[in-house]
């Protein structure tokens, strides 16, 4: 059977659409990018989208791995950031839904990938704080000029951690953000970061935890992130011990 992996999305009323017809302007839409379901589709994974309302510990008991997608700025308010250099509007809903599924999902050891906001929420949901707004003297982190596929700095990997194994020492990323994880708990570990310092993986060994700041879903080609989610997930599903 393939793993059962757990995607993550945002919820948007339904007025921000212009498809919808007026009577449906009260309503709202739960919203996923596709590409996610695709990756874990193409890695052999049988992909689940989650709403809002699945994100307590009994949804976890039943997934096989989790992915934690990108999207808007976490609140600041829940790691002490200045609102001011964070981009409105913020989701409390999500944050709380996704922080819940990040939590629940490490105590029971289902594999995980965080993306993006994915990996700045891991981060927070743990008890970490943020970088407000990246400065763009060598790197702009946004790319605002180019597609969302485009490689446009590397990351450099640290030997022996979980993502030089999956991608060797050095990988050539696209980069669609303008925060970043800053301090991390004692028990993640900051394995990559782009030739400017900024932060761009985190780990936490002995769990099977990945975050990356970039967009593995859209690269050019398979990403490792994905191979190793349903591989890690498939060993779970088949009582395999898949502590990184």
């Amino acid at each position: 059977m393939k793993p059962l992996i757990g995607l993550t999305g945002r919820r948007l009323s339904s007025a921000q659409l212009a498809s919808f017809e007026e009577r449906y302007r009260q309503t709202s839409v739960d919203v996923y990018f596709a590409d996610f379901a695709r990756r874990v589709d193409r890695a052999g994974g049988l992909p689940v989208e989650l709403p809002y309302e699945s994100a307590g510990h009994e949804i976890l008991t039943r997934l096989d791995g989790l992915v934690v997608t990108g999207g808007q700025d976490v609140d600041p308010r829940l790691w002490g950031g200045d609102p001011a250099l964070s981009q409105e509007p913020f989701d409390p809903d999500r944050d709380r839904y996704e922080a819940g599924l990040l939590r629940h999902a490490v105590a029971l050891g289902v594999p995980t990938l965080a993306i993006c906001r994915g990996v700045q929420l891991l981060n927070v949901a743990f008890g970490g704080t943020l970088v407000g707004d990246l400065p763009h003297h060598d790197i702009d982190h946004t790319s605002p000029d180019y597609p969302v596929e485009a490689e446009t700095h590397d990351v450099i990997l640290q030997p022996g951690s979980l993502a030089a194994g999956l991608y060797g020492p050095r990988i050539a990323v696209n980069s669609l953000h303008h925060q970043a994880v800053a301090d991390c708990p004692s028990e993640f570990l900051i394995s990559g970061r782009a030739p400017d310092g900024t932060a761009e993986v985190l780990e936490m060994p002995g769990h099977p935890v990945l975050g990356v700041q970039w967009h593995p879903e859209w690269r050019t080609g398979d990403d490792q992130a994905f191979t190793w989610l349903v591989n890690c997930s498939l060993d779970r599903a088949w009582g395999i011990d898949v502590a990184s």
